[in-house]
């Protein structure tokens, strides 16, 4: 990509007592791109997220925002940081006892020494962006799931952020309100021109959405590429899947959502046993029980 970065992530190590979540990540963010981060659940793609909005401090390596090293600011340094990118949370993370535009407003009466019919006003704005304007004297317990999503993305923008976080922003919501969740995504990055980062397992949506992507696994970066690179390797006919390297198949499978393959495989190696009561068990070897035919 042709633009800085604006997220720089280099060997970053997370740990959690004796188990290592993130080992030796490395990552770049570019100007205006939208970043799809995935991999299933436990790989590490929330923690990685974590470490990008200066939550969690590395164990190794470091994570730079905008050229700040967030691990070596302070309380004041990292909300100066945090003031230049907005969150859309999972669950929209709304407060319950506010109103959808006063949810909204909250960063702006925060952060901003505005006039308040002003603050009213972008208010306004921002909620037609994502279509709920007449939603703006609702409570959160009186919307639905995917306005409660459209909401929480309305609060993200309220101080106009150079850079947007997506935690699983399709995460229970119906095909059709998915679609529009992706929709604003896209259009948000074209008429604001803000750089995004989107984590979800949902390739559906990945798909739709990204520039680029990037697949973790057991807390290790597999592949980062533009999208055309993993629809090749999700587009792989089946009678050829020798040619790739197990690296690609498991990404295959997990692109695909297919039964058999590496992770399936994995899975079977691992021993009950074993992770029940901590000893080593002999392990069968076994031939698969469905032999595929090429396409």
């Amino acid at each position: 990509m042709a633009n800085d970065p604006v997220i720089t992530v280099r060997d970053l190590v997370c740990r959690f007592g004796d188990q290592t979540v993130l080992d030796g990540v490395n990552l770049d963010v570019h100007e205006g791109e939208i970043l799809v981060i995935m991999g299933g659940s436990g790989s590490g793609k929330s923690t990685l997220l974590r470490h990008m909005i200066g939550t969690f401090i590395p164990d190794g390596g470091n994570v730079e925002v905008f050229g700040n090293d967030l691990a070596s600011l302070d309380e004041h340094g990292i909300n100066r940081v945090r003031r230049q990118f907005g969150i859309l949370f999972q669950s929209g993370a709304l407060f319950n006892s506010m109103s959808v535009a006063d949810n909204v407003a909250l960063s702006l009466r925060e952060h901003t020494d505005l006039d308040p019919d002003i603050i009213e006003f972008i208010v306004k704005i921002k909620l037609e962006q994502v279509g709920l304007r007449e939603a703006a004297d609702k409570f959160p317990a009186e919307i639905s799931g995917g306005m409660k999503k459209r909401a929480g993305l309305a609060r993200a923008l309220a101080l106009d952020p150079k850079l947007l976080f997506y935690d699983e922003p399709s995460a229970g919501l119906d095909p059709v309100t998915s679609a529009s969740i992706d929709q604003l995504i896209l259009d948000l990055a074209k008429k604001a021109g803000a750089t995004s980062v989107v984590v979800t397992h949902e390739m559906d949506s990945a798909f739709v959405i990204a520039d680029r992507m990037a697949m973790l696994d057991k807390g290790k970066m597999l592949m980062v590429e533009k999208r055309e690179v993993f629809e090749k390797l999700r587009d792989w006919p089946l009678g050829q899947i020798d040619e790739l390297d197990e690296r690609q198949q498991l990404i295959r499978q997990f692109l695909r959502g297919d039964a058999d393959g590496p992770l399936t495989k994995r899975k079977e190696d691992s021993s009950y046993a074993e992770d029940l009561l901590g000893i080593e068990t002999p392990r069968l070897s076994r031939g698969p029980s469905v032999h595929s035919s090429k396409e």
